[in-house]
């Protein structure tokens, strides 16, 4: 087996520490994603799945970091070969994953936008969509969608102000019509909802491309260095080619081909 440069394998072993770091902080970013979303919004559909696949892909990355280091270490090819197809796999993941959100972000607001108006009048909802937007009221302190008279004649109690909402002055007091045709007075937020929803999905999409670029550069990184080290642990009779010299020989005849001599004219 031929050796390894050793400068090869401190800079493939800083490479691996770069690469650990980066999955505690898919780690890190999966639990202030989890804590934020229990505290401050409600329970989206899609919350769990990507809770689950930022979990499984920081897990997955420090795994695969600690075998490319490994291999490094104890210049075993085998771990090498395997962090090699494990990287090359995830570098193809990661341009599956990031491709779509990167063509869609631009998209985000129109559809979202588009998505919400189909619900309106609140009032006159599904239930459970109203019982989510008062829960999404009551925990991120908004009105409506997008203007409380999204609520028709029925502005509920999760948009009135706490005394903390009031002396921070992010209230409004408006006067509307309730279902018996009285006028009425209330304190609610000022802000609406879907800026705060809007804010939330352009959030988790910044978060998933930077994810997905970041690691696919780990991930070329990690195919160039792993197969540079893989190499040099060919033996050297594996890697050494023999030059073949092709010789062209030196000597010409000078005398004229014989069929000259026969055709010479005669000499008077």
């Amino acid at each position: 087996m031929g050796e390894v440069n050793v400068l090869l394998k401190r800079v493939f072993t800083i490479f691996n520490i770069i690469f650990a770091l980066a999955g505690g902080v898919i780690l890190g970013l999966a639990m202030m994603s989890q804590i934020l979303t229990n505290s401050h919004s409600v329970d989206m559909t899609q919350r769990a799945t990507g809770l689950i696949v930022l979990y499984l892909t920081g897990s997955i990355t420090m795994v695969v970091a600690i075998l490319g280091a490994y291999g490094a270490h104890r210049e075993n090819k085998g771990c090498l070969i395997a962090f090699l197809v494990c990287t090359l796999v995830g570098g193809l993941v990661m341009i599956r994953l990031g491709t779509p959100f990167i063509a869609t972000r631009p998209r985000l607001e129109p559809v979202l936008r588009e998505g919400f108006q189909h619900m309106l009048p609140l009032d006159q909802a599904n239930p459970n969509v109203q019982d989510m937007f008062n829960t999404l009221q009551s925990r991120v302190h908004c009105c409506g969608i997008f203007d409380y008279k999204d609520w028709g004649t029925h502005v509920p109690e999760s948009c009135e102000c706490n005394m903390k909402a009031k002396e921070q002055g992010a209230c409004k007091t408006i006067t509307y019509r309730n279902i018996m045709e009285s006028q009425r007075t209330k304190t609610i937020y000022s802000q609406t909802c879907f800026a705060i929803v809007l804010s939330y999905a352009l959030l988790g999409a910044d978060i998933i491309i930077g994810v997905a670029l970041t690691l696919f550069i780990l991930a070329v990184l990690g195919v160039i260095l792993s197969s540079i080290m893989i190499h040099q642990m060919r033996p050297r009779s594996a890697r050494q080619r023999t030059t073949v010299l092709l010789t062209v020989p030196t000597v010409f005849s000078t005398a004229p081909p014989k069929y000259q001599e026969l055709n010479n004219p005669p000499i008077y």
